[in-house]
């Protein structure tokens, strides 16, 4: 059964994170320099919370708030769901799916170690599904 940690194994160990005191200009900076589409909020090394291209969307533009002036604790989604890096690839793809959700933090303890995207995942399993394919081939052929 392929995990979590199979996809951190692969992944940048970046965590890119903002306060809940920082305005939501400075946290779309962030995601346009970073090429991201979500943030994870971190407060005393604890996560609290998780901010994306959906909230602001939602949040801020569709409420006429101000960018400039508005704070992530403000527009933040509070007490995102997270995962542990045994968490099961297809008990990931349940999550999203279920909860309609597009990041997943990944959790040890209460420290966050990463964040895995819907991309991150598809982009595993693809590569898996090759690798399987590749094996049935050389298998077939022998």
């Amino acid at each position: 059964m392929k995990t979590v940690q199979h996809i951190i194994a692969t992944k940048s160990r970046d965590i890119y994170a903002v306060t809940g005191d920082t305005p939501v200009f400075d946290a779309l900076k962030i995601l346009m320099e970073k090429n991201i589409s979500a943030l994870m909020i971190i407060e005393h090394g604890l996560l609290s919370g998780i901010f994306t291209e959906r909230d602001y969307a939602r949040k801020v533009i569709l409420l006429g708030k101000s960018s400039k002036s508005a704070l992530i604790k403000e527009v933040m989604t509070a007490n995102p769901i997270t995962i542990q890096s045994g968490d099961s690839i297809d008990h990931c793809m349940s999550l999203m799916t279920d909860k309609h959700i597009r990041h997943l933090p990944v959790v040890s303890g209460e420290q966050v170690i990463s964040m895995l995207s819907i991309g991150d995942i598809v982009k595993f399993i693809i590569e898996d599904q090759k690798q399987i394919i590749s094996h049935l081939e050389s298998y077939i052929h022998q």
